[in-house]
């Protein structure tokens, strides 16, 4: 049997590049001419070849793509294989280059280098003033942490997945990185391509199989492939692929060395840098980034951002923005996906100016064998309508539903809102039964019945529809299209009918934010149809810009149509969203939609999600001319000033609005509105997605969040968290995001205190010792000050420290203030905790200096020597440094107590164990203070100098403390002293009345009840007084529902 049809691969082989139909989509920048393909060519069994390119490719032979001719020069004489191989470098070190490179990493941090600097100094015996050890420790500990880390990191990228590979007689399991050119590859239902493929044939009929490309692009519609006929039919069986080949003298102490005092003065300026280095120690950056992967694994690890519907926990894909989450001050989001649940439901249809789909109650599908019973519809009347068979345009309209799409025989859709339509058709008796490359048979009304397919003009972005050319069995061609209302009535016939009745109800679904797609079609000649299938042929093989050949074949076709009606699809919003965003909008974070839907179902949309209320005016972009404009002429280009001109207008204009909603974007376009707002507010902005589409939005703002949802895992790859539902953000923000900023806040603040107050002692005593760059401490106390005396208890409040629990950050929206407003850590804060420090250090300096200037022992020796000194100065700055940060805890649990107490134990017990004289004998040039805190610890006026100092030194702070609290107090504190108000109004339970209190006996000593049933009056329990939850009382935001 002969069949006129168009050439197959330009009508059934779409490109990649098709994007599923919706009214969410929109018109992307596309680069004309980037994906040029070659001329197609026939079945080769014995070798493919492109004498114009000079490649050839012989199945199951690798040795053929070694042959000399397919050898290129790389280096010198060398030669090597053309043909590039399928292993995929995803580490960045191997056993010989990890040292090397992971060295040459770390070095490049500046911090890293500055240490590295300091050492190289305490290495030269002229100008080292502390052993080289000081910094040789602590930087070996980091850049050791480090490299581990990195290769603990590294070793998750080794490995590969397993496929399948031909190695004669029979298929074989082969890392995909094994995969050569000329290899014969199986893959299996649900499986990953390993590799740049030629599909042969597959167990569908016609060689047919579905190829999805989310990991790529983020799109779920499922690309149809088909193998060449040739190869479909003798490369069905393992034997036939077997055979397929296809100053001044003062400053210093005499010595004996004949140096000038300039030349003592240089050596001395650079001792002074290698004492003052602990300003700012190498300690620091590592209990950043251990604070900061703390702040990451919680958030991995909370249980209420984990979605057990799909088994999908929150997660931190990077430890360095945590704090910027307590920041945020614009949140721009996508819409599908992410605001709704991406999962279309058919709703209501207009079908020749009629209107259905409004309640009348749930329908009864049990007459149709192949009603899907998940599906829900509610009026009566179409079901009855199509039972009838009398009216034929209703029954138009479901054929087409049924016959133009590219779904295969799962009901697995090349986009949701194709399912969609498809099951729709389904349940009211129109049912896809099953397609080959020229047919495609449904079951009407319980009657089957084939068609054969001439054309199927597949959709993309641009075109936004998508067209079928069928040949019924009576021989008529006709043409059935679906598509966006803009194309659409562009291309209605003059004598269409319904055009306006269709146009008012596509403005109600809309403004019911539902998805729109109108439904037409086209009578064609056979003339007409022979005269453009050679047409579309011609254009299918062209050799340049097929794509644009073939659109513009498409548009000569699609025209003259008659409208049919329209649907109307539900993308439902997620749970929680509306109140979400209420509380976002409430910590004063501005939320701006950007989606490519139409401006009545965004506009409307906006408004079931709360992000617009009835109390707000509405502005649009269009009526809305700014103040600087100037008159132009729209066909001359505008100057860089004029364009920089307009987008402030922009920027500022929509940033005094308190929600922006930006329809029929671009992806660039989204991208490019987050871009303005980074730039002209200097604010820190967040993006939030779920598809490919929202790629460059995600990783244009400061912190991308990728939802994992129905559009693949692109947007999640591209983020820096990712979670599945918005809702969560809500916590990420408000909880996280907020601790977070604080934790890190106090940290920086502390660390700067307790290193200023440590360091600057040096600088005092400077003026005692000839500015000779002496330290004021023992060598070890240097060395050990950061990494064990003062490190861990600053650590945990970093990692626990909270100032109120997770209930009240969400509750109470407006703590969310002081990250934005950058209150917790700026030049203010950084100046308070340096002249704190000061004071500090010269409380712990001065003190005990002037309790050694005339002293006297119990034994009658004067103890006032260098060695006690120092010991007492550390003693007392331990004793401060780790009670101030006692001060500074909000949230005490026992391993805050216990790091505290341990800090000073710590110090005590390495401080004896160096001082014996057992450890001076073993290394009598390194530890040098033997015996020194047994001798002057045992003193009590040293003791008491220490507690003199250390009191001096916290008592101010606890006073100033006392006033912020009672005179200025924060926000934190204010809910805190209402929580603790709560708590006392709390009933204490099982309040009794004395008098009721009874006995253990069976029978109760007191009267009993017998007058009171003999005077018929009725006995009541007396209501129990519920126990009021302490936060319900706290009324300055309602909790969300």
């Amino acid at each position: 049997m002969s069949r006129e049809r168009s050439d197959s691969q330009g009508s059934l082989g779409p490109d990649d590049e098709v994007m599923p139909y919706s009214d969410d989509e929109t018109d992307d920048e596309l680069d004309p001419g980037s994906d040029e393909e070659g001329p197609p060519g026939g079945p080769q069994p014995e070798e493919i070849k492109s004498t114009e390119s000079g490649w050839s490719v012989k199945a199951n032979d690798r040795a053929f793509c070694n042959l000399p001719e397919f050898q290129k020069k790389y280096l010198l004489c060398l030669k090597k294989s053309k043909y590039a191989g399928n292993g995929i470098k995803t580490y960045k070190y191997n056993a010989l280059t990890f040292i090397p490179l992971n060295l040459l990493e770390q070095f490049k941090r500046v911090a890293n280098l500055y240490f590295l600097a300091l050492l190289i100094l305490q290495i030269i015996p002229e100008i080292t003033t502390l052993p080289w050890y000081t910094t040789l420790v602590p930087l070996v500990l980091v850049l050791g942490i480090t490299a581990i880390k990195d290769l603990v990191d590294d070793l998750v990228q080794w490995g590969g997945e397993m496929t399948e590979t031909f190695s004669k007689p029979r298929f074989q399991e082969s890392k995909w990185m094994n995969i050569h050119v000329g290899d014969v590859v199986r893959l299996k239902k649900n499986g990953h391509i390993p590799a740049d493929i030629l599909l042969l044939s597959s167990s569908n009929p016609n060689s047919l199989c579905y190829v999805e490309t989310a990991e790529l692009d983020g799109e779920t519609n499922l690309k149809f492939k088909m193998g060449l006929k040739v190869t479909d039919e003798r490369l069905q069986e393992e034997g036939q692929l077997a055979q397929f080949d296809v100053g001044s003298k003062a400053w210093y102490l005499k010595d004996g060395k004949d140096q000038t005092a300039s030349y003592r003065g240089f050596l001395s300026f650079w001792g002074y840098i290698i004492v003052l280095n602990t300003m700012v120690p190498i300690s620091l950056y590592v209990s950043v980034e251990v604070i900061r992967l703390g702040q990451s694994k919680f958030i991995n690890w909370d249980l209420q951002m984990y979605y057990q519907e799909k088994d999908t926990p929150a997660k931190a894909r990077t430890t360095t923005l945590n704090e910027q989450l307590g920041q945020i001050e614009y949140v721009f989001s996508d819409k599908t996906g992410t605001l709704t649940q991406n999962i279309m439901a058919f709703k209501k249809c207009t079908i020749a100016g009629q209107h259905n789909g409004y309640c009348s109650g749930s329908l009864d599908f049990s007459w149709n064998k192949y009603a899907d019973s998940k599906f829900e519809y509610l009026d009566h009347s179409l079901v009855a309508c199509i039972r009838s068979k009398k009216d034929k345009e209703t029954l138009e309209f479901f054929k087409l539903l049924s016959l133009c799409h590219t779904v295969m025989l799962v009901y697995q859709a090349a986009s949701p809102d194709e399912g969609a339509l498809v099951t729709a058709a389904r349940n009211f008796g129109f049912v896809f039964l099953s397609r080959t490359q020229d047919t495609i048979t449904i079951s009407e009304m319980d009657q089957e019945m084939t068609y054969e397919v001439l054309a199927l003009l597949d959709f993309n972005s641009d075109r936004k529809r998508m067209s079928i050319i069928l040949r019924f069995p009576d021989g008529r061609i006709r043409l059935y299209c679906k598509g966006a209302d803009t194309v659409i009535y562009e291309r209605l016939s003059p004598n269409s009918r319904h055009k306006e009745v269709t146009q008012t109800a596509l403005d109600i679904f809309a403004n019911q934010t539902l998805r729109t797609l109108c439904l037409c079609y086209k009578d064609i000649s056979k003339q007409e149809f022979d005269a453009w299938a050679k047409k579309h042929k011609d254009a299918s093989v062209a050799m340049g810009n097929r794509e644009a050949a073939l659109d513009q074949v498409y548009e000569q076709i699609e025209n003259n149509f008659m409208m049919i009606g329209a649907t109307a699809i539900e993308d439902k919003l997620q749970d929680g969203v509306p109140a979400t965003i209420a509380k976002l909008a409430k910590a004063d974070i501005k939320i701006w939609v950007l989606t490519g839907d139409k401006k009545e179902t965004a506009e409307n949309i906006g408004y079931s999600c709360e992000l617009l209320t009835d109390d707000m005016q509405i502005h649009y972009g269009d009526d809305i001319k700014p103040a600087s404009a100037t008159p132009q002429d729209s066909t001359q280009p505008i100057d860089d000033w004029e364009k920089e001109s307009r987008q402030v207008d922009f920027v500022n204009m929509a940033c005094e609005c308190e929600a922006v909603i930006c329809c029929r974007v671009t992806p660039k376009q989204k991208a490019n509105v987050v871009s303005l707002v980074k730039k002209y507010k200097k604010a820190v902005t967040l993006s939030i997605g779920d598809g490919a589409n929202d790629v460059n939005m995600i990783k244009t703002a400061d912190i991308g969040v990728g939802i994992s949802g129905q559009e693949g895992m692109q947007a999640v790859m591209s983020s820096d968290y990712a979670f599945a539902q918005f809702r969560y953000l809500e916590r990420l923000l408000l909880v996280h995001g907020r601790w977070s900023y604080i934790r890190m806040c106090k940290f920086l603040r502390y660390f700067f205190f307790k290193n200023f107050a440590f360091t600057l002692v040096h600088f005092w005593y400077s003026f005692f010792n000839g500015f000779s760059a002496q330290v004021a401490y023992e060598d070890w106390f240097i060395t050990l000050y950061n990494v064990m005396y003062s490190s861990l208890p600053v650590l945990l409040v970093g990692l626990l420290d909270q100032d109120v629990n997770d209930k009240l950050s969400r509750k109470f929206p407006k703590l969310y203030l002081p990250g934005q407003q950058g209150a917790l850590f700026n030049y203010k804060n950084f100046f308070i905790s340096l002249f704190h420090g000061i004071f500090t250090s010269l409380v712990v300096f001065f003190i005990p200096y002037g309790a050694f200037l005339q002293t006297m022992g119990q034994d009658g020796e004067a103890p006032s020597d260098y060695q006690s000194l120092a010991v007492v100065m550390a003693s007392s700055l331990i004793f401060t440094v780790n009670l101030q940060i006692s001060l500074d805890t909000s949230y005490w649990t026992f391993v805050n107590c216990f790091a505290v107490l341990c800090s000073i134990a710590i110090y005590f017990g390495i401080m004896f164990d160096i001082h014996s004289a057992g450890i001076h004998v073993i290394f009598p040039s390194t530890f040098t203070f033997t015996g020194v805190a047994p001798n002057a610890l045992r003193q009590p006026y040293l003791w008491l100098t220490i507690i003199l100092t250390v009191g001096i030194s916290l008592l101010p702070v606890i006073f100033i403390q006392f006033l912020c609290k009672t005179i200025w107090p924060s926000v934190g504190d204010n809910v805190r002293h209402k929580e603790e108000e709560e708590e006392k109004k709390k009933p204490a339970p099982f309040q009794r009345d004395r008098r009721s209190r009874r006995s253990a006996y069976a029978f109760s000593h007191s009267r009993g009840y017998a007058d009171l049933i003999a005077s018929g009056r009725s006995i009541r329990r007396r209501p129990a007084v519920a126990r009021p939850d302490p936060r319900d009382s706290i009324t300055e935001v309602p909790p969300s529902q």
